[in-house]
């Protein structure tokens, strides 16, 4: 097969976070290495926050894949990095609505601006392909309660409209990156099923979630796992509550048909997870995540016996919708973000009015100070009941409005999209 006729994918979150991850410098020259010595024609990165770090691969692999582009979103960085074997020919980055809170500086997705990446590629057979690199909110498990969910539940509906609107305007989609989601839950439904896109993983192993997996190694290969793996140096020690999955499948390469358009036709011909080993030398691995890469065949008319024998795994049936239930479970846990939202604010602004009386009783009581040396003390204090007031404010009035309006619009999105899907269906009246 020529390498026209398909595309080698790979997506890695490299860890790369400056000061706080560790053994970062021999990681990237691993990482780096491994890139330049491989054959893929696309290749996104998250997590690759240090510039330096970007543009010691882009000159690694620039003979190969010459066209590079290094994403800039929030205060620190959005992380991300497209390299890519065909030119660009446009490129953006939509920082997603919500993404954490302010106050959470331990968490940091606030800070650094999580988003979808994208560049569009002018490809030989398929012409503009857009290819979308993501990193979805880290925080808000599945267990509950529902507001905590609300935030990546945003950020994979605002991904799944992107990929769906690159594909009405007539590209092919392939959408790479930590998702942070394992495939049965909400988000990835969302993205799966609004999006209309292809899962490559699930694609070329269909029966990955009904195998039983003997050992942590054989998880990685039947089941995809990329984190979480007692394989990997940096999650070893975690606790696992079960031997079935040994980990979690959070990293996605994703693809769709332009709208209305069969031929040619993507096909994902092979999926595996890649860079488990140590890096060469060292007793760690290469991130606390581990890589995945794809093929993807081009399949140019039904003829075409090979790439009709690579897509037997996949549906032929037209994309689903959402369903009514989805919907709701949705609109509800937005609902509960919007709520819990206004209660925090509330708390937080009354921090703020307490931070406020207490400076003016500062201020006032400074004038019968007993001794000089106290003063110090009530200027510290000062700064800190000051420096607190002012997040408080920031965290329940700007913050707090930015995020109910954020979550109200996506509420209301999906309440008229849901209409007009009735509609059409017959099953309500305009």
């Amino acid at each position: 097969m020529s390498s026209e006729s398909q595309l080698r994918l790979l997506s890695l979150n490299c860890w790369g976070l400056k000061f706080v991850s560790k053994n970062l410098e021999e990681r990237i020259n691993g990482i780096t290495n491994f890139i330049a010595r491989t054959n893929h024609d696309i290749v996104a990165l998250q997590e690759i926050w240090v510039y330096a770090h970007y543009e010691k691969v882009r000159d690694a692999v620039q003979s190969r894949l010459p066209h590079a582009k290094f994403f800039y979103s929030g205060a620190l960085g959005a992380g991300l990095a497209i390299f890519s074997r065909f030119p660009f020919i446009e490129s953006s980055i939509h920082p997603y609505a919500l993404n954490g809170e302010p106050i959470d500086v331990g968490g940091g997705d606030w800070f650094v601006g999580k988003a979808a990446a994208s560049v569009v590629i002018l490809h030989p057979i398929l012409g503009r392909v857009q290819i979308f690199n993501t990193h979805l909110y880290a925080k808000g498990g599945e267990d509950g309660p529902e507001y905590k969910r609300a935030h990546r539940l945003v950020c994979a509906w605002e991904f799944a409209k992107l990929a769906r609107q690159a594909a009405e305007n007539g590209r092919y989609v392939i959408g790479l990156g930590d998702f942070n989601s394992i495939p049965t839950t909400l988000p990835m439904t969302i993205i799966r099923d609004h999006g209309a896109l292809h899962d490559s993983w699930a694609v070329v192993h269909p029966q990955s979630n009904s195998l039983t997996a003997l050992s942590p190694e054989d998880a990685i290969v039947k089941h995809g796992i990329t984190a979480d793996s007692p394989v990997n140096s940096w999650s070893a020690g975690k606790s696992y509550l079960g031997s079935t999955f040994w980990g979690k499948r959070l990293d996605y390469i994703l693809y769709r048909q332009p709208r209305g358009q069969q031929y040619p036709r993507l096909c994902a011909a092979e999926c595996k997870v890649v860079l488990t080993e140590r890096v060469p030398g060292a007793n760690f691995s290469y991130s606390d995540h581990f890589g995945l890469e794809a093929t993807i065949s081009i399949q140019l008319a039904p003829s075409d016996a090979e790439a009709s024998s690579v897509y037997r795994n996949e549906s032929d049936e037209a994309y689903t919708e959402l369903a009514g239930p989805a919907f709701a479970t949705i609109i509800r846990a937005l609902s509960d973000c919007y709520r819990f939202s206004r209660e925090r604010s509330r708390r937080e602004l009354l921090v703020f009015v307490l931070c406020l009386v207490l400076l003016i009783g500062i201020a006032v009581g400074t004038a019968w100070l007993p001794h000089s040396w106290i003063n110090p003390v009530f200027i510290i204090f000062t700064v800190v009941v000051a420096w607190a007031g002012t997040t408080m404010f920031y965290e329940g009035f700007i913050f707090g409005n930015w995020e109910r309006n954020a979550l109200q619009n996506v509420i209301e999105e999906l309440e008229i999209y849901q209409k007009g899907l009735e509609i059409q269906a017959g099953t309500r009246s305009p």
